[in-house]
């Protein structure tokens, strides 16, 4: 099978919640597979974004390109409706200056519906994910 991103909004996939929202910088730019446009955090942390696969995936490298991330937590479900998130992944980034922070995580047992993404600390006041990779394969697709 060949393995494809589903994380890109022409696959299907919608970011369906998230904590921030400025209108320069939605958070669907996080899937638009432009690393250009970005989703910015705007207030307190933490901050959350929920993507919805509408179907079933199976990932196996979680690719994230952020800016000012420090703690980040990726939580999954391979429920119908977005809800019985279990702890997946959590993760402190490195500080990059004037750059892209570029983080590749191998995934274990990365059977989902919906990721729920949490940038739990920042660097600054304002964090930005410019986008998330999720290489894998489709296992279902909902009907």
């Amino acid at each position: 099978k060949m393995k494809t991103d589903l994380c890109l909004s022409s696959e299907g996939t919608e970011v369906i919640l998230a904590t921030s929202s400025d209108e320069k910088h939605p958070p669907e730019n996080i899937i638009d597979g432009n690393a250009e446009t970005f989703w910015t955090t705007t207030g307190m942390f933490p901050q959350e974004f929920v993507i919805c696969f509408h179907k079933h995936v199976k990932i196996e490298k979680l690719i994230i390109q952020s800016y000012l991330v420090r703690t980040l937590r990726v939580e999954k479900s391979t429920s119908k409706e977005p809800v019985g998130f279990q702890q997946w992944i959590e993760k402190d980034l490195v500080h990059t200056e004037g750059q892209l922070q570029n983080e590749e995580i191998t995934a274990h047992d990365g059977h989902a519906t919906y990721l729920r993404v949490i940038i739990q600390s920042a660097f600054d006041h304002f964090a930005s994910v410019h986008s998330i990779s999720a290489e894998g394969t489709v296992v279902l697709n909902s009907s």
